[in-house]
């Protein structure tokens, strides 16, 4: 069977998206042809449409049109009206509830973790040193290469040495309201499941983020806190770092991989250089994988604002109770001021290769965004780095950007992320590993080496998205066991640890 010219999702669309590139003149159905050349990923028109009319994919009014557009014809970014966002007041809730029995079964029930005493299950066991600062990340980063190459290699059992430096710390209003937020994310990371309780957070001495702020008293002490202030010169700063090193690594050298039920595993979910594919596949495949934790026990984290804003009532109606749908309403409305108050609104998301790949306006991206959250039950909706308490799917409520909203989720204490692109991106986490999904093939055979899965072939009809979400379901559960390693790993490809700071800079 050869693969569609298009892929319409509901009866109620009047525009599908081209498979491939289709040249101006093709019939793609009976009574269409393509007016202009239609590059893949792009819509066409499916019918006739009058000035101000509807522009509907998966069901949704994407916006309207701005001119009159003729069946066939090409439709891009340049030719719609953004509708306006929907409204958070009242919005009905557990009205969408599938039962976890109905979910999908996982393929395994248990995964090798490093259990911790709290919280989580690690996917790592790594030596993680927390700068208080920035002024303090040249020093802890030199140091961590030399504690890799010095004192790495005596404990087998260490998987490695992360230094988490971070832009915040000083020249900040550190008692503004919103300083909680980046305040939290230190406090959170300092404690993420992947560093097994051993904390090594490094000061310079006269930052406003002081130990204070991100420990309790009974842990402020010579065994974890270091500052280089107070150090005459470089050696001897250097010795201090690398002797408080070795007596964690001692530590963390004794932990073990143990088999532990999936209910001690906490998965994020990310998407990033998105396409009109990323919808119809990764996001889809994504959310397969995640119905499939779920119903294994596991904890499962999406987020990012702008791209579930407009499809926020479909979240809603996924809510198990009136507290977890007001919270939801609550991060959406702050987000909307916060978005106000820097003179833009939600369409500021879409970037330049979110719309050479198809996407016309944030209402799009937002439908196909939402696809990888999967159809459990939203049991509860986090502020940005604030830590989970409950087992389920969680909203986290982060920024859309790649580089804010993991380290957002690895503040909240994600083991692993699973990473879906439409355009690809070599991003990826030091703190817990990266799996990488594509929406194309021809995203992953020009990526060959850097995309570890491809959920392309649904698209082409090669495959479907329970064969796609059960591969990359399995595939997680390996690489959070420590028996595959994921490209982003396997070459470094690490991101800085942007924290989000909504708080002003003095």
């Amino acid at each position: 069977m050869s693969a569609p010219l298009f892929i319409k999702v509901t009866d109620k669309d009047n525009v599908a998206i081209a498979v491939e590139d289709i040249a101006a003149g093709t019939q793609v159905a009976d009574g269409i042809v393509a007016r202009q050349d239609i590059p893949q990923a792009h819509k066409i028109a499916l019918v006739d449409i009058k000035k101000g009319g509807d522009i509907i994919r998966y069901g949704v009014v994407l916006g309207y049109a701005k001119d009159d557009i003729a069946v066939g014809s090409w439709i891009n970014e340049h030719m719609l009206d953004l509708p306006e966002s929907p409204s958070v007041d009242n919005m009905p809730y557990g009205t969408n509830l599938v039962p976890t029995e109905s979910l999908p079964n996982p393929t395994v029930k248990t995964w090798l973790g490093y259990k911790n005493k709290n919280g989580y299950a690690a996917t790592r066991n790594l030596l993680g040193i927390v700068t208080t600062v920035q002024c303090a990340a040249g020093v802890v980063r030199v140091a961590v290469e030399r504690i890799k190459k010095e004192l790495l290699p005596k404990y087998p059992n260490v998987d490695g040495v992360v230094a988490v430096t971070h832009p915040y710390g000083c020249g900040v209003a550190i008692n503004a309201p919103m300083a909680n937020i980046p305040i939290r994310a230190v406090t959170n990371v300092i404690r993420h499941p992947n560093f097994g309780g051993e904390v090594m957070l490094v000061g310079l001495g006269c930052e406003k983020l002081t130990y204070d702020r991100v420990l309790p008293p009974e842990d402020i002490n010579d065994e974890n806190c270091l500052t280089l202030q107070d150090f005459a010169g470089h050696d001897a700063m250097m010795d201090a770092l690398l002797d408080m090193a070795d007596k964690k690594l001692q530590r963390l050298n004794l932990r073990k991989r143990e088999p532990l039920p999936l209910s001690e595993l906490l998965i994020g979910m990310q998407c990033g250089g998105s396409d009109a594919f990323s919808g119809l596949t990764a996001n889809p495949s994504a959310g397969y994988a995640a119905d499939m934790l779920v119903k294994g026990g596991a904890t499962v984290m999406f987020s990012e604002v702008t791209e579930v804003r407009d499809g926020v009532h479909m979240l809603a109606a996924r809510c198990a109770d009136a507290h977890t749908r007001d919270r939801l309403a609550e991060e959406m409305k702050w987000y909307d001021d916060y978005l106000d108050a820097g003179g833009v609104d939600r369409d500021a998301n879409p970037t330049p290769g979110n719309k050479k790949g198809g996407l016309a306006n944030i209402v799009e991206k937002a439908m196909g965004s939402i696809a990888k959250s999967g159809t459990s039950q939203i049991v509860e909706v986090l502020s940005p780095a604030a830590q989970p308490t409950k087992h389920g799917l969680i909203y986290a409520a982060t920024p859309a950007s790649d580089i804010v909203c993991g380290p957002s989720q690895v503040a909240s204490g994600i083991g692993l992320q699973v990473f879906m692109t439409g355009r690809g991106t070599p991003y990826g986490l030091d703190i817990a590993p990266v799996i990488k999904v594509c929406s194309r093939n021809e995203m992953k055979d020009h990526w060959f080496d850097m995309i570890d899965i491809s959920a392309g072939k649904i698209a082409t009809g090669e495959a479907s998205i329970p064969e796609v979400g059960t591969e990359l379901f399995e595939f997680i559960i390996d690489v959070a066991s420590g028996k595959k390693e994921p490209f982003s790993d396997q070459y470094g490809f690490h991101n800085d640890m942007c924290i989000f700071n909504p708080a002003p800079i003095t």
